[in-house]
């Protein structure tokens, strides 16, 4: 006797996103319906996206291992997002602006926002646009960054539960999507989300960042996390049913596992730590190394062959 498999059916979806100008370039994530690449169950009509992350500054820290791609670009960061988009093909670029920050060279705002705008000029794609993580200093660059970018439709953080009124009210204001961020816990993720939708902010304009680990340092717990968060969405939470997108490259070359045994190490553990995420629900994933790009992208594309994209 054949055996009827159980079939999850929910009536609501994500939340769909979109990043970058009308045409070509613009980027859509969400849209779906059941848990990722579970087809027979509902939808998932835009396929996740992985991202390049670039840094405003040369990142004097990586790893050599993680230079060796871009060679001398990696100095210049015009050069480098275009080595991006234009070698490496990435269809979504993330810049953090980190040369302000004191471990950076503490340089000045204007400065940065000068490279950003060099960036925006030189390359077509969405931008997704990162401060440095002080939030003294992010609240003074990143409403001049949206200024500046005003009318590209970046996707700009990150806000907390801590500090996010100045940057959604620029945001707002400017036209972009915002980055939502919570150190792993659901209610905290919910309670953020609701505070800048409380400002007049879109919830169709909000992206979540859950905050993550690397694999084997508690992806466990990221993953169930995640998994919640969506089963909530889809059962009617609307505070709940934004896109995630998650910062696997500064996770994962982070920790020593990736810096050993050569670059293969580093790549295969930035690969294998997005395949998981992906697997909870990520919408977008921004990496370091354009080899994990190109296998991580390839993965997506074979996953979602069963759906027709």
């Amino acid at each position: 006797m054949a055996i009827e498999l159980v079939k999850e059916r929910y009536s609501n979806a994500i939340n769909v996103v979109e990043i970058g100008s009308v045409g070509s370039s613009m980027i859509k994530i969400g849209g779906e319906t059941a848990l990722p690449f579970l087809f027979k169950e509902g939808s998932m009509p835009n396929a996740p996206v992985t991202a390049l992350e670039i840094l405003d500054c040369e990142p004097t820290d990586w790893p050599d291992t993680l230079r060796e791609p871009f060679g001398e670009a990696i100095k210049d960061p015009v050069r480098w997002a275009k080595m991006a988009v234009e070698k490496f093909a990435t269809k979504l670029l993330c810049v953090r602006m980190q040369s302000v920050h004191e471990d950076y060279g503490n340089g000045s705002s204007e400065e940065s926002i000068s490279v950003l705008k060099a960036i925006a000029k030189e390359v077509k794609v969405p931008l997704v646009v990162i401060g440095c993580g002080d939030d003294d200093k992010d609240n003074d660059l990143l409403p001049k960054a949206s200024q500046a970018l005003k009318g590209r439709n970046c996707l700009f953080g990150i806000a907390t539960q801590e500090n996010y009124r100045t940057l959604a009210a620029t945001c707002l204001a400017d036209g972009h999507a915002i980055i939502a961020e919570s150190p792993i816990d659901v209610n905290i993720a919910k309670q953020v989300n609701i505070l800048i939708s409380d400002m007049g902010f879109d919830p169709e304009r909000i992206v979540m960042h859950t905050t993550m680990t690397a694999l084997g340092y508690g992806m466990e717990y990221v993953y169930s996390i995640m998994e919640r968060s969506r089963l909530a969405a889809f059962i009617g939470d609307k505070m709940l049913s934004m896109p995630f997108i998650l910062f696997v490259g500064q996770e994962t070359w982070k920790v020593k596992e990736a810096k050993e045994f050569g670059m293969r190490q580093g790549v295969n553990w930035e690969i294998a730590t997005s395949v998981s995420v992906l697997q909870a629900g990520a919408d977008i994933l921004v990496v370091r190394h354009p080899d994990s790009a190109k296998a991580i992208t390839g993965y997506i594309r074979e996953m979602m062959k069963a759906n027709g994209k």
